[in-house]
């Protein structure tokens, strides 16, 4: 499956996406800066405005004094170029965002660019540049770059894409990060250059690192038995409210191995939504964790499978393209 809908929101607030064109009809409806999460993006194919100068327009039409969360959206075919021009651009204005607390950096759904087409580059720079931030979020794998970082105040980081290089995953695992609470990784499938693996992933688990962490998604991944073996065993389990092992390749063998581990009781939430459980399993997990008051998302949403002659050929993760 791909993304069909941008994001609807950022850091509390709805997402407004800020025109293309400086009209003045349009800009007499503007919200006020710090309402919204300001979305600002191109066309992604032969755009005749580079991002950078869409940016501009934006920072000349919105007090960015007040702007608290901003999206970047498509720049030029993203599916070729980088964020490089993006990223100058976002660093060059950062003395005019004070206020900002979250981003997220290439927001684009299908038609624009599918997930494993959009090129990335490094995003270290961003988290250097802006000591503020509270929520950072990036989309796409191909050409990513995370090394290791320190921030003092990040609180939610989240990284989607069709396929994380191995890499990515160290560097965030590497990373100082002593306010995190929230971190969202998505895995994907070799196919699209997923080539981390359970062992990748210790730094996570061992509840050494990241010492506020409370909620922890490691989903849409091919081995999503694999890593829900890791998780059973792992001491970070105990102070987490939320895990998330949704939208992956999650069987009956990897949900058997997650009852058997640590006690998920504490738990405000488990999320295996788009799993590849029997019936019996998911009576089984409703049986061990709602008496306890956990609350349990076990919608099968549309993980398919191929079968033939009765042998199960593939199964998918729920985002790839």
């Amino acid at each position: 499956m791909a993304i069909y809908e941008h994001l609807q929101e950022l850091h509390g607030l709805p997402a407004f996406s800020f025109p293309f064109e400086d009209t003045e009809e349009e800009l007499a409806e503007l919200p006020a800066p710090e309402a919204v999460a300001w979305r600002v993006g191109v066309d992604a194919y032969e755009s005749e405005e580079p991002w950078q100068d869409a940016f501009a327009r934006f920072t000349r039409a919105v007090d960015t004094t007040r702007v608290r969360a901003l999206i970047v959206g498509a720049w030029d075919e993203p599916f070729e170029n980088g964020p490089d021009a993006v990223i100058a651009a976002l660093l060059a204005a950062r003395d005019r965002l004070p206020a900002l607390r979250a981003l997220f950096v290439g927001d684009m759904v299908s038609e624009e660019c599918e997930i494993s087409w959009i090129t990335q580059g490094s995003v270290a720079p961003l988290l250097e540049g802006f000591p503020g931030l509270e929520e950072f979020g990036v989309r796409g794998g191909a050409g990513l770059l995370f090394p290791a970082v320190r921030h003092e105040r990040l609180r939610s980081l989240t990284v989607e894409a069709g396929g994380l290089p191995a890499a990515v995953v160290r560097g965030v695992a590497e990373s100082e990060l002593p306010a995190l609470e929230r971190l969202d990784l998505w895995l994907g499938t070799s196919e699209y250059g997923g080539d981390a693996t359970a062992a990748d992933l210790g730094p996570f688990l061992t509840g050494e690192r990241l010492p506020s962490l409370t909620h922890l998604a490691l989903r849409n991944s091919e081995i999503q038995d694999a890593v829900a073996a890791a998780v059973a065993s792992a001491p970070v389990v105990a102070r987490l409210e939320v895990l998330d092992l949704s939208m992956g390749v999650l069987t009956d063998e990897g949900a058997a191995a997650l009852l058997a581990g640590r006690s998920l009781t504490h738990l405000r939430k488990l999320d295996l939504h788009h799993h590849y459980l029997s019936e019996e399993m998911e009576t089984r997990i409703r049986q061990a964790l709602e008496p306890a008051g956990v609350e349990t998302d076990l919608d099968r949403d549309h993980a398919e499978e191929h079968v033939e002659d009765g042998v199960t050929i593939w199964r998918y993760i729920s985002v790839s393209e």
